[in-house]
């Protein structure tokens, strides 16, 4: 019953956002051929309108634009005539959800092996080691590193194609770029979730029922430390692929974050309420399926609402 709640409440969050992002698109003054309105002749302006429904009233558009995203059709690119928005996700997305897929595996990994250790040796030289590292890689922005990557690894040392996309040694230096932070943001949160799981009764009537530190560490204490960093990986794994923007551009990688920032410069209403839509659908599907996933971290979870 509970999960059933959460998907419907799911469904009611998504329909919020999509009015939000088209109420706030209404409010900007203008309209995507403002421009054209004085090199070209009043009636093909009128008749372009008329194509995105745009001389529509308001309510109408509104009520079109929630029947196309009930019917997954996100309509036409504005500035690119013989594409749609769901062309240009298609063809954009893989390559910001392959960087952000491997960001994310490397800031959990790493991250989690930074707090863990940190943790277990508490105020001493690991424990400070790890500390700086988390300290360096929330300091120092991802666009400021990735000059830097690409300066010392393509240019100076020749081990890494400079830019582009096409192979994995593309997505070596950008994934490096844009794990870091997400990397130190989950090494701090882990060593201070562990640290206090750490110093609960229960790890120390296990530790003097004589169980070795490894399954004290593994089996309570991982295991109950790590709750708080899963509630952070959804919005951390929507935030790295909306966050390959200003990589994709150094880079010159093809996602979509590039067609994002392009429409916002272009007045692509569609491309930007679509794109906007499509990341906020991924957030909120990927908290939905972290809800469901604590029960199988902690069998204490029950998956159930207060009136069920």
């Amino acid at each position: 019953m509970y999960i059933v709640k959460r998907f419907f409440t799911m469904l009611l969050t998504i329909w919020v956002i999509a009015s939000l992002t088209f109420v706030i698109m209404k409010f900007i003054p203008g309209d995507p051929f403002a421009s054209d309105a004085d090199v070209l002749p009043e009636e093909v302006v009128e008749n372009m309108r008329a194509k995105y429904n745009l001389d529509e009233p308001i309510p109408i558009q509104y009520v079109l634009y929630i029947k196309n995203l009930v019917m997954f059709d996100l309509g036409p690119s504005i500035e690119s005539e013989t594409r749609t928005v769901n062309d240009i996700i298609s063809s954009g997305f893989p390559a910001s959800a392959t960087l952000g897929l491997q960001s994310l595996l490397i800031a959990i990994i790493f991250g989690l092996l930074l707090g863990i250790i940190a943790a277990l040796y508490h105020n001493r030289f690991l424990d400070y080691v790890s500390m700086v590292i988390a300290i360096v890689g929330i300091s120092v922005p991802s666009f400021i590193l990735a000059p830097l990557l690409i300066n010392y690894f393509s240019v100076k040392w020749g081990m890494l194609p400079v830019a582009s996309w096409g192979s994995f040694q593309h997505s070596i230096l950008p994934t490096l770029a844009l794990a870091t932070t997400p990397l130190a943001v989950v090494a701090r949160f882990m060593r201070s979730s562990m640290l206090e799981v750490m110093n609960q009764n229960y790890i120390k009537t296990a530790d003097a029922k004589g169980l070795s530190s490894f399954k004290i560490v593994l089996k309570h204490g991982i295991r109950n430390a790590i709750l708080p960093v899963v509630s952070f990986i959804g919005p951390l794994f929507v935030s790295l692929i909306t966050g390959t923007f200003v990589i994709e551009k150094i880079f010159a990688i093809p996602g979509i974050g590039k067609y994002f920032v392009d429409s916002i410069f272009n007045r692509d209403y569609p491309v930007i309420m679509g794109t906007t839509v499509f990341f906020s659908v991924i957030l909120v599907f990927t908290l939905f399926l972290i809800d469901i996933s604590y029960r199988f971290i902690d069998p204490r979870i029950k998956l159930t609402s207060k009136g069920d």
